[in-house]
């Protein structure tokens, strides 16, 4: 039979002859789409527009607003660059050139240190090749073949990506864009003219294969974009990151600090960063209390024993640091809670009167991560976990799923953090449990998130190995997506731990345990909230709330009462008695991003009130102290919150 049946997202089926070519479907509904169109999504795998179909399947049309369509495009860039880096060093070797998130990078050898100077080059040649217009044609080879054509490339990356490939199992190809060859499993663009706009953003060092034994290469990350506005518009974002980024303002705010001379991935939390966190804690704490939870506080380190019976010895020892001898006996340092709640739950004997048990602790944890991946708050080596564990019987989970899920959006909507994606995440290839119970949970998880009409997205495969999970990421004020609470089950612990509760029966039943973060972590919070109002925090959050500036010495008098009053009144203030002219100090604070400025001098003094100026409003006038005390005490309690 020559005929094959293609089906179409809108349901629709046509016949066409074995081997037609994605291309050759689009073409046949317009000319318009298959210009358009990147590659297709065939019976749920990505593939060229020219690749061949002979079966019945469904297909769908990738162009650059589908993700997948975006990653097509950005791997094909970096394609572009290797090939415009191969015609500038022709002794240059390649790594590996992925698509990431937003754009691309390539690994590569060469002797020269790249500068900016030379990514114009680059960029100049991309332009230039772009415009040649060759196509990506694919050839599928024996091993044999392409180790032949990369030993005459004396291309040693490549050669060691061969040889770790069974050419019995894996499909090896190669990719063909005008003179230049790479071996890569696509899929990739029609043509290289598709690709219009680039920008190379930056070139760093980059161990091959992220191993920091191997020799360093250098890898060149880019963006690129089918039209000019999409371009500029992600310039304009860029340039928008760059002045919100954290560690530029924590230094700017003196928020916090890193020191690697004293040990890499440590936060030292100065006074303003140790007021903000305060009041995150003192917030968190509350609400839980408030919402059913109870306080626990565990040590920092633990037996070897209990590592082992968790598993981490087994299953993440490469992200645990060294154990160490006390008393002859293996310590280590925790880079989990969990288990230390589950000795608290072992401490006495449990009634299913007792269930639901939600326990939560701001517990500080540490995980080896490798000194390439460091990036001020947002990936450190110790860390304040916003951790919480609930064991609950079987019939109760639907209920505490759904609780913990308003609960996660309660906490992140008061931070301002309102749009948020729902991600349900279920078993992978590895896992523990049976199968049953796996079903039950992710049934449970999906019933939760129907029942408050909340949309969410699949994620298959990406639970734990130990039990599916609900993911909550938010959007920041630019837009980007930050993952932060997670709702995951546990079938693996309760059975490790050998916990029980007695039932209405009077027997012994298994509990299900649920492990919850909503935060994530103080740290990376603070960082992603640090960039989200870009220093400008909430007032209920602002390290200092209002600065209290005498015009003049003369007036320091009546500046320190009014300080005191405020103080007194729970306000964080701070009093400039800086031997300044007013008009620095009202630039400094600016800068300082201070929500508040109280100006005093003999107007003031005269009519026992004070002036007000407000952070990029400027000045509100006068105000009885007792009238201004009045209207903060209403922003604080309120949590009132912009994003800028």
């Amino acid at each position: 039979m020559n005929k094959i049946k293609i089906r179409f997202p809108d349901g629709q089926e046509k016949e066409f002859e074995k081997g037609v070519t994605p291309f050759q479907i689009a073409q046949s509904i317009s000319e318009r789409l298959a210009d358009e169109v990147l590659a297709a999504k065939v019976n749920g795998s990505v593939i060229d527009m020219h690749r061949p179909i002979h079966q019945d399947t469904n297909i769908h049309f990738l162009k650059f607003d589908d993700e997948e369509g975006k990653e097509v495009y950005w791997h094909s860039s970096s394609h572009l660059m290797a090939h415009a880096i191969k015609s500038l060093y022709p002794e240059a070797k390649f790594g590996v050139g992925p698509a990431i998130e937003n754009g691309f990078y390539y690994d590569f050898d060469i002797s020269k240190k790249l500068d900016e100077e030379d990514l114009r080059k680059i960029e100049e040649k991309m332009e230039k090749i772009s415009k040649e217009d060759h196509k990506f044609e694919r050839t599928e080879l024996p091993k044999v073949k392409a180790v032949d054509f990369f030993e005459k490339q004396n291309d040693q990356y490549k050669l060691e990506i061969l040889s770790e490939l069974d050419e019995n199992n894996e499909v090896i190809s190669i990719y063909n864009e005008g003179d230049f060859t790479d071996l890569c499993t696509g899929p990739h663009l029609p043509s290289a003219g598709k690709i219009k706009f680039v920008k190379l953003l930056s070139v760093s060092g980059s161990y091959w294969r992220g191993d920091e034994h191997n020799k360093q290469m250098q890898r060149i990350y880019g963006i690129s974009f089918p039209k000019k506005k999409m371009l500029d518009d992600y310039i304009h974002f860029l340039e928008e990151a760059k002045r919100r980024d954290h560690r530029k303002l924590g230094k700017q705010l003196d928020l916090f600090s890193v020191h690697e001379e004293a040990g890499a991935g440590l936060i030292y939390w100065h006074p303003k960063g140790a007021r903000i966190r305060m009041e995150i804690e003192d917030y968190w704490r509350n609400a839980h209390l408030q919402n059913g939870y109870e306080l626990l506080y565990s040590p920092h380190m633990g037996k070897s024993w209990l590592w082992e019976t968790s598993g981490h010895l087994d299953f993440y020892k490469d992200s645990m640091y060294s154990g160490m001898k006390i008393d002859e006996q293996d310590y280590f340092i925790k880079p989990m809670n969990c288990p230390f709640h589950i000795m608290i739950y072992k401490a006495h004997l449990r009634s299913y009167r007792d269930l639901p048990l939600r326990w939560a602790e701001l517990g500080t944890v540490y995980r080896y991560e490798k000194s390439g991946v460091l990036h001020g708050l947002l990936r450190v080596r110790g860390f304040t976990q916003d951790d919480a564990h609930i064991f609950c019987a079987h019939e109760q989970i639907e209920e505490e799923i759904r609780r913990t899920v308003n609960f996660a959006r309660m906490i992140l909507g008061t931070f301002g953090f309102k749009d948020m994606n729902f991600y349900l995440a279920t078993k992978p290839e590895e896992a523990v449990g049976e199968v049953e119970l796996w079903n039950k949970a992710i049934e449970s998880l999906r019933k939760a998130l129907e029942a408050e009409k909340l949309n969410y997205q699949m994620d298959e495969g990406g639970g734990a190995f130990y039990g599916p999970k609900i993911d909550i990421k938010i959007k920041d004020a630019l837009g980007r997506e930050w993952q932060l609470s997670t709702i995951q089950f546990d079938f693996n612990l309760p059975e490790r731990f050998d916990i029980n509760y007695i039932g209405e029966d009077g027997k012994e039943h298994r509990p299900f345990m649920v492990h919850r973060a909503l935060l994530g972590s103080i740290e990376r919070f603070f960082g992603i909230l640090i960039e989200h109002y870009a220093g400008d925090f909430p007032l209920w959050l602002a390290p200092v709330q209002a600065v209290v500036i005498p015009v003049s010495q003369n007036f320091s008098e009546y500046a320190q009462t009014i300080n005191e009053k405020l103080i007194a009144s729970g306000i964080r203030t701070h009093l400039d008695q800086r031997n300044e002219k007013i008009g620095y100090k009202i630039r400094d604070w600016e800068t300082q991003k201070a929500p508040y400025m109280i100006i005093v001098g003999e107007k003031e003094l005269n009519a026992s009130n004070i002036s007000v100026r407000q952070h990029k409003k400027g000045d509100l006038g006068a105000f009885t102290l007792t009238d201004f005390i009045d209207k903060l005490a209403t922003e604080i309690k309120n949590k009132d919150y912009t994003t800028i």
